[in-house]
């Protein structure tokens, strides 16, 4: 047999090779953007893992966690990092990744059982089978884990699975207001003074049109005294955002890498244009109602043949990307709220637009849309409501020991008729929720309306996205 046709496992090679990249990273210097407002709280015996869209930061994140570590004191020698998408890992199989612990060992054999070592993976779905090497790591070594990987491989119910309850998931969304807010060096915290909020308002107005994925918001390093571009703000890290072609574009691309990276070639998806038809027509639904007869009744129309059960799978893995959320009916009984109808929303309301063919979206559905991502990104259970009388309120929200959170959005009030139809609904709900206060959120307009029922507090969205947390407490 010749020696083209053998296959070469790694072993010395490969051990000399995670070596130098474990070496390499830890005299990298880390790349670690705008602080997240995500509290993550580890678990000890349990690995940390971060799951969200693509492009959301995660990567980032885990580098703001590496850096916590060594301004807490932990010596860089205890720190193990690895990207799994190094093309100098890619011949790794599951048997092999043992030869991780080894080359760690090797290079630092007092540690073995006496100092505690974290392991920062990233990608690490990367190499198929990682679970067991995990679960092992964690067993017989003195370590603690944090991983990272594409959101559809990473699914929190598939790591508990596979991890058997050694794992805690923790949610990545692209950049909330206030960490846009923190992008452009703009204190978010009230009282504001008028010419913070100024600077709020007009910061709003950029967010509406950027969105929050990390690098549509690109920021420049902090100034070293190195930059010659001549512009003052360039100097001081002031974030610019890409241009608008770019932003499409990219955002365009992000959509196709979770499409057939995610999807199709994960799921072995014979009709990928299925799923792309799919897709977009949702994101074109965008704050709409939707089921998956009427979902495979549109794509058999098309041509294609996607009998139910596949529609609804599909339908599943788009919300397992963290890409699209199907939001259903409030209802006790289970049933009901599976029968019913559900509405769909996109993790950021700025992909929508350059994703959509912008036949059917408009700007009251892109304001429901980003008032759904901050309540998603703060609270598991969104729900959309309707009164006895079948009247439509946006959002409910359960909240522990309290009664549900009622929301209402409306780009404006300016309409009598539609002032009318928007707080009739929440009057209603109120009533049969027996809630004393509910929200209407507005593009711009703050007011206070006093009903038989109750309060509906009339906020604008910026202020909205500001006091979210405190509302859902």
């Amino acid at each position: 047999m010749g020696m083209a046709s053998k296959r070469v496992r790694p072993g010395g090679t490969m051990i000399e090779t995670l070596k130098s990249l474990i070496l390499d990273y830890q005299e990298a210097r880390l790349e670690t953007g705008v602080p997240r407002r995500l509290h993550v709280e580890s678990v000890h015996g349990k690995a940390t893992v971060y799951i969200g869209v693509r492009r959301s930061g995660k990567s980032t994140f885990m580098f703001q966690s590496i850096q916590r570590l060594l301004d807490a004191g932990v010596p860089r020698q205890n720190l193990l990092y690895l990207n799994f998408f190094d093309d100098r890992l890619h011949i790794l199989r599951q048997d092999d990744l043992g030869l991780v612990a080894e080359a760690y060992y090797s290079l630092y054999p007092d540690k073995k059982g006496t100092e505690t070592v974290y392991c920062f993976f990233d990608e690490i779905q990367a190499v198929p089978g990682w679970e067991p090497f995990i679960d092992r790591m964690m067993r017989t070594e003195k370590c603690e884990v944090v991983l990272t990987g594409s959101s559809a491989r990473m699914l929190s119910k598939e790591v508990a699975t596979q991890m058997r309850g050694r794992a805690l998931s923790w949610e990545m969304f692209p950049f909330s207001f206030q960490e846009f807010l923190d992008c452009r060096g703009i204190e978010s915290d009230a009282p504001f003074s008028t010419k913070r909020r100024l600077q709020i308002q007009k910061a709003f107005e950029e967010y509406w049109t950027i969105g929050g994925f990390p690098e549509v918001v690109a920021q420049l390093p902090r100034w070293d005294g190195t930059f010659q571009f001549g512009d003052p703000d360039l100097r001081y890290g002031v974030p610019i955002a890409m241009p608008e072609n770019l932003r499409v574009k990219t955002h365009q691309e992000y959509l196709q890498a979770i499409l057939f990276r995610d999807l199709v070639e994960r799921h072995d998806i014979s009709h990928p244009k299925a799923v792309s038809d799919l897709a977009h027509w949702l994101i074109d639904n965008t704050a709409s109602t939707y089921s998956v007869r009427r979902l495979t009744r549109y794509l058999k129309n098309l041509g294609h043949h996607a009998p139910y059960p596949a529609v609804s799978d599909y339908v599943q893995w788009f919300e397992d990307a963290y890409f699209l959320f199907s939001v259903p009916i409030f209802d006790a009984s289970l049933a009901r709220r599976n029968a019913n109808p559900k509405k769909i929303y996109c993790v950021d309301h700025a992909w929508v637009v350059s994703v959509s063919s912008g036949i059917l979206v408009n700007s009251g559905h892109l304001l429901e849309n980003l008032v759904f991502t901050t309540l998603r990104r703060h609270h598991p259970e969104v729900f959309y409501y309707k009164t006895s009388g079948d009247r439509e309120v946006d959002f409910a929200v359960p909240l522990r020991g309290r009664s549900r959170l009622l929301i209402q959005v409306s780009e404006s009030l300016a309409d009598p008729r539609s002032r009318a139809r928007e707080t009739t609904a929440l009057v209603e709900a109120m009533e049969e929720q027996g809630a004393k206060a509910a929200l209407l959120v507005t593009r711009h307009e703050q007011r206070r309306i006093e009903t038989k029922s109750g309060v509906i507090h009339v906020v604008p969205a910026w202020r909205f996205l500001l006091d979210a947390p405190e509302w859902l407490k």
